[in-house]
């Protein structure tokens, strides 16, 4: 697969642990002081024991200054598109355009329904997602009230706004071949979690993703590519991401060259400040380096890469 040149972001992915809040603050904070782009929360409404998403982001976004904010990613069969339009319009304003929406099929599904949401089939949650985006764009764009027919979500003369105040990007959480080809349909990103589409899955997914672009009339490289990740740095080396610093650098470099992957979001539970910091102040910026030279057609080995950032 390609790369596809966009720029690199780095970012963390929080459990929202409502007995430990002030923990999740840190760490975001956190996040946003180590100069990570992105803070990403999980989104299970039907946790008892989580802080409702939205909530915890839009405090999130009000303690912290440069980071995008998101839902990794909106549970959408408990979130009706139309009022999450306006919840993630309204806070891209509030935090000066520092918002992106990741959204999700649903999964769980007797959870959801507990919670009083549909019991939908694989055919239909992606039926839903497709529609969820069409209303989600409409009233995001200036213009009369908005009337749209659907098998799960329809409009009957809402009018658009509060409008963000720049292009709020939908990133999808997919893994399988429907929900691919919607993304490169319809999505603006693909943001899979590396327990559950590991890198050796990455390249299938990514053609499916490509095809379907082409289909469309789009580019492939019009969807970026972000992976939430997990690992060890204490690990050998042997598996993903279980490894020192440069194992890290090589993995990750070689997923931003070959597979087209510039989002990487690192899974931390509320102890993993450390692990953190050291992907903010090691990982992130040798991994920067090292793309920036290939692209240059210059390559840097990652252990030189990692070289000059740690030598102090």
């Amino acid at each position: 697969m390609p790369d596809y040149g966009h720029d690199l972001l780095f970012g963390s992915f929080l459990p929202p642990v409502a007995d430990q809040a002030a923990a999740v603050l840190e760490l975001a904070e956190r996040s946003d002081r180590l100069g990570l782009d992105v803070i990403s929360v999980q989104d299970h409404p039907y946790q008892p024991a989580f802080l409702d998403t939205w909530t915890l982001l839009s405090v999130i976004a009000a303690r912290t200054a440069r980071a995008r904010v998101l839902p990794n990613v909106a549970n959408l069969p408990l979130r009706p598109p139309a009022v999450l339009a306006r919840a993630a319009a309204s806070l891209d304003i509030l935090s000066r355009g520092r918002v992106e929406l990741g959204l999700g099929s649903g999964a769980f599904w007797d959870a959801i329904v507990g919670m009083g949401g549909p019991r939908r089939t694989p055919g239909e949650a992606v039926t839903a997602v497709e529609e969820a985006i069409g209303i989600l764009r409409a009233l995001w764009t200036p213009g009369p009230g908005v009337k749209r027919a659907g098998d799960h979500y329809w409009l009957k003369g809402a009018k658009p706004g509060p409008f963000p105040v720049h292009p709020i990007q939908i990133w999808l959480g997919a893994y399988k071949p429907r929900m691919l080809r919607l993304t490169g349909r319809a999505a603006d990103g693909w943001l899979p979690s590396s327990p559950y589409a590991p890198p050796s899955q990455v390249s299938q997914m990514n053609r499916m993703i490509d095809d379907a672009a082409e289909a469309a009339g789009r580019s492939p490289s019009a969807i970026r590519r972000l992976y939430n990740i997990t690992g060890s740095f204490t690990g050998t080396g042997r598996g993903f991401l279980q490894g020192p610093v440069p194992v890290w650098v090589e993995q990750l470099t070689e997923l931003a060259l070959t597979e087209g992957i510039s989002g990487f979001l690192l899974m931390v539970d509320l102890t993993g400040g450390a692990d953190l910091q050291r992907f903010a102040e090691e990982v992130a910026p040798a991994v920067r380096e090292a793309v920036a030279a290939a692209r240059a057609g210059t390559p840097m080995s990652s252990s030189q890469a990692h070289g000059k950032q740690v030598q102090r």
